[in-house]
């Protein structure tokens, strides 16, 4: 197990599409082992394999930040089926250092998924989970949190990236 570095904006990986997950093996459990850790580490509630450079269609999520064992989500190959209603709230992202938005989203969904053992299995979510859900699925088919502003805010929000950049306060492998 071991804690990887986390992709930052705008990282080109952010907006690639990840691959499906076809291997159900050792090699896949090390990997959401090192995502746990670096979830835990950064800490974060949520985070999807592209976040740490592999592009593969896995997350992982738990909202208690590690507090409470048995939260702990694992979603392989996740595809949501449902989404229903709308929530207005604060969400912050590990590839966005610092920076909290205000974001809409569907209020409940459902997600169809595959279990670290290739399972599949179905969940209904709502509120913060639901949230969360969306989030990282949107990362896993190469889109960030940053779509979901109008082109406005979505341009403030990128001159302020790029002012944080050019002071150094943002470490990023390329530049907007």
């Amino acid at each position: 197990m071991a804690i990887r570095p986390i992709v930052v904006f705008p990282d080109r990986v952010l907006f690639e599409p990840t691959h499906p997950v076809e291997e159900f093996d050792d090699e896949l459990r090390e990997l959401v082992n090192d995502m746990v850790d670096t979830m835990y580490a950064a800490p974060g509630v949520g985070l999807a394999a592209n976040q740490i450079g592999v592009s593969r269609r896995l997350l992982i999520i738990d909202l208690s930040a590690g507090e409470e064992p048995d939260q702990l989500f694992v979603f392989v190959n996740p595809r949501i089926t449902k989404a229903d209603g709308k929530q207005v709230g604060d969400e912050g992202c590990l590839s966005f250092p610092d920076l909290n938005l205000t974001v809409a989203r569907a209020q409940q969904v459902t997600v169809e998924a595959q279990d670290i053992d290739g399972r599949p299995f179905e969940l209904e979510a709502e509120d913060l989970m639901a949230r969360a859900i969306q989030h990282e699925c949107e990362h896993l088919d190469g889109q960030v949190f940053l779509r979901n502003l109008s082109s406005l805010k979505r341009e403030l929000v990128k001159r302020e990236i790029r002012k944080r950049i050019q002071a150094g306060d943002w470490t990023a492998a390329s530049t907007l």
